[in-house]
């Protein structure tokens, strides 16, 4: 098949490029390359992806009119994968208006691309953090998500209701995806693991938010595209012509639409995650304990039923393995930490 990725020199988007392209697929892979984090590492993510001859980049911004479109028209893909986006939990408090551009109206210009040149599938990356405040645990993709923490979750969170109502009135076949708490190899620099570690190896304290008690359901790399190609298969059927697979299935009744959590369902304590990195390290961490910050949640738990009724398994990577192997790569990637 032919499959547009968004957001493919991103974290998620070069893995999930790289395991299509193992399999024979085709890919395009659009990206803006924002400055949001290390442009290098974006650009060495693409170049890692031009190794193999059925890779295209296109460098372009979602919220640049028809930037999209021209793509769509010129590949016809047969899939959208759409993980592009402004991430961040607390960079959504500094720079607000950048979730607005590319959560928004980059994503309403792709909706209008997949509207105009219909495809097989429309696959869209949301978060955990649409769960918002108070969400009972395990986090059920059918609890009522209506208190967003930060402009980040309220962007992602209208994203999946802009889906739908595409889904609906165009026919557009959906999947939506809450990604949980994800790390590994080619990982991002302002999450957690990847600032822990730059820290423990040159020797400064690192700052514990939560104060080491707050938990993360940690999803590896690897585990989150594996489930993503299976859900792929999953098309969501119309409303006449199929129903749901389970009691909790978030196929909706008037559109071919679906929400899907992607964790491991296994809760680690933020302590114990650093005691795992100093043990893959060999270095023992600085620690200065500090209060969550405004918008984080203390604890990310996903139930994974629906998951594993739609594609047979659950991420199942151990937080040892994945942080033994972001570890390697992190330091041939780096060689002079």
């Amino acid at each position: 098949m032919h499959a547009l990725v968004t957001g493919s020199a991103g974290f998620v988007g070069h893995a999930l490029s790289r395991r299509l392209l193992a399999e024979g697929h085709r890919v395009t892979g659009f990206d803006g390359l924002s400055d949001y984090y290390d442009v290098d590492l974006k650009r060495a993510r693409h170049r890692d992806l031009a190794q193999h001859e059925r890779f295209a980049a296109v460098e372009a911004r979602l919220e640049t009119p028809g930037a999209v479109r021209e793509v769509m028209e010129a590949g016809q893909p047969d899939i959208v994968f759409h993980l592009a986006a402004q991430a961040g939990v607390r960079y959504s408090l500094i720079n607000p208006a950048s979730y607005v551009d590319a959560n928004l109206v980059g994503f309403a210009n792709v909706l209008e691309a997949v509207r105009a040149h219909p495809v097989r599938h429309l696959m869209v990356a949301s978060t955990s953090s649409a769960y918002g405040g108070d969400a009972s645990v395990p986090f059920r993709e059918t609890d009522r998500s209506v208190s967003p923490l930060t402009l980040y979750a309220a962007s992602k969170l209208a994203g999946e209701a802009m889906a739908h109502s595409y889904a609906h009135l165009f026919s557009v076949p959906t999947t939506a995806f809450r990604f949980f708490t994800v790390y590994g190899p080619w990982g991002r620099p302002d999450m957690a693991l990847f600032l822990f570690t730059r820290k423990i190896l040159a020797g400064e304290p690192i700052e514990v938010f939560g104060e080491g008690a707050a938990e993360r359901d940690f999803t590896y790399i690897d585990d989150l595209v594996d489930a993503i190609v299976r859900l792929a298969d999953c098309v969501p059927p119309l409303p006449s012509q199929g129903g749901p697979v389970s009691d909790g299935d978030t196929l909706s009744k008037v559109a071919p639409y679906r929400l899907v959590n992607i964790g491991g369902g296994r809760p680690v304590r933020l302590d114990a995650m650093i005691e795992a990195l100093e043990d893959a390290l060999g270095r023992k961490a600085q620690r200065i304990l500090k209060p969550l910050p405004p918008g984080d949640v203390i604890r990310t738990h996903a139930s994974t039923e629906l998951l594993e009724s739609l594609v047979g398994q659950v991420p199942e990577t151990s937080l040892e393995t994945g942080i033994a192997a972001f570890v390697e790569w992190y330091r041939n990637y780096y060689p002079d930490a």
